[in-house]
């Protein structure tokens, strides 16, 4: 279909719990001195400006990163994060972007992006990204199985799908399942939307079933689910082989995002299992 935008949603509270995440697993993986990939599946434009074009009509990043710019309360984890989103006032930092401002020189990053306009703005993005960087207009879930096992041994595999259709929700379960299969020891990322589905419900149920050594569900609600059963209420990540220490980051940041972010009906998920 290929309507889908992220620049329309650049900067709200799906992005600050999913770049949140992102910033501290790569902190994570920096830790050691060896190369790892980075892998976006649905990677977007790279970067986008938020009082301008598709960004500035919803406004959405008003009540996003926009709440958190001039807080000095915030848990670690969201200060690390809100740092580099300030690095350029001009724009937000998509997923790509996060990930080439904090992996190590001697890793690389593959980018998919299906929509003609958005991988077009994703080489701008990273022009002067050199043999590093590696963007292909194809489709992420097949791309990342061509990819699979990575020749550092080490990646982390951001999957980041628009949901346009129903089909989606079973494709990142093939799409991991398969992954396990070639590259057990990858950190895998799934990003979700929080909305009354059905296909929501079953594909998490059957990511905890994969076979990995475990696996971290985090879902922030930033108000009740709508009577009409319409509209999204909040965004979750599903993490395979996530760091350690990332359920306790979870358990001190989330509570001050759901009084910082969310409304009337406000809640958050942290729940792992192996």
């Amino acid at each position: 279909m290929l309507s889908y935008r992220h620049a329309f949603h650049a900067g709200n509270h799906a992005d600050v719990l999913k770049h949140a995440v992102l910033v501290f697993m790569l902190d994570y993986y920096n830790q050691k001195d060896k190369p790892y990939w980075f892998i976006d599946t649905h990677a977007g434009a790279g970067r986008y400006q938020l009082n301008t074009g598709f960004a500035a009509k919803n406004a959405e990043h008003e009540t996003g990163i926009g709440r958190l710019q001039t807080r000095d309360d915030m848990p670690e984890m969201l200060r690390r994060y809100v740092a580099l989103a300030r690095e350029d006032a001009a724009f937000y930092p998509g997923s790509p972007l996060i990930a080439w401002k904090l992996s190590r020189p001697q890793g690389k990053l593959w980018l998919f992006e299906l929509h003609p306009t958005d991988v077009s703005l994703l080489r701008d993005t990273f022009a002067r990204g050199g043999r590093r960087v590696q963007i292909q207009q194809a489709d992420g879930f097949a791309g990342l199985k061509a990819l699979l096992p990575p020749s550092p041994r080490r990646a982390l595999i951001f999957i980041d799908p628009p949901y346009e259709v129903k089909d989606d929700y079973r494709y990142v379960v093939t799409a991991l399942k398969d992954a396990l299969q070639r590259f057990a020891t990858g950190t895998y990322a799934v990003w979700y939307p929080k909305l009354q589905r059905p296909e929501i419900r079953a594909m998490l149920e059957n990511l905890k079933k994969l076979p990995c050594k475990d696996w971290l569900n985090v879902a922030l609600d930033i108000h009740a689910p709508n009577p009409d059963g319409y509209g999204m209420h909040g965004s979750g990540l599903f993490i395979l082989n996530p760091p350690w220490t990332l359920h306790a980051a979870l358990r001190e940041t989330l509570p001050w995002m759901v009084e910082t972010l969310g409304g009337e009906g406000a809640g958050y998920e942290l729940e792992s299992g192996n």
